[in-house]
């Protein structure tokens, strides 16, 4: 199975410089967990729940003035459409991350492939394997 058959269609990303809250509201809207952030037509990095919470609540930071530049994750990890799954999977095991981006040949991301669609498409083996390595806990 490809990537493209297990993804997420039709995500956008925002800028660095969108307000921590903006972000918050975001997710909150489109029961998402994670946006993309992007600058001058690249992917630069990706903001988490985890990093609104860790990186900018816990720190002290101001969440009205804070911005997604301030606390996001930098450098993409991402995966291709045409990709296999179980090597995207694998990636997401490596790298512990639990969403990618998909981009296409045209270099255009089209998608966002999380945990849970793996976990969904994927065959057991491969799917289990890739919850538990992902859901770990990290030292």
């Amino acid at each position: 199975m490809k990537v493209k058959d297990a993804m997420h269609k039709g995500v956008d990303w925002v800028s660095p410089d969108t307000p921590v809250t903006e972000l918050a509201k975001l997710m909150r809207e489109h029961d998402i967990g994670a946006v993309p952030i992007g600058e001058n037509d690249r992917l630069i990095g990706m903001i988490t729940d985890r990093d609104l919470v860790c990186r900018c609540l816990a720190t002290g930071l101001d969440p009205k003035t804070t911005t997604a530049r301030d606390v996001m994750t930098k450098g993409m990890v991402f995966c291709l459409d045409r990709q296999e799954l179980d090597d995207a999977a694998r990636l997401m095991q490596t790298k512990k991350v639990r969403r990618l981006p998909v981009i296409n040949a045209k270099k255009r991301m089209i998608g966002m492939l999380s945990l849970g669609d793996v976990y969904h498409a994927a065959p057991r083996p491969i799917s289990k394997e890739a919850m538990q390595g992902v859901s770990g806990h990290h030292r």
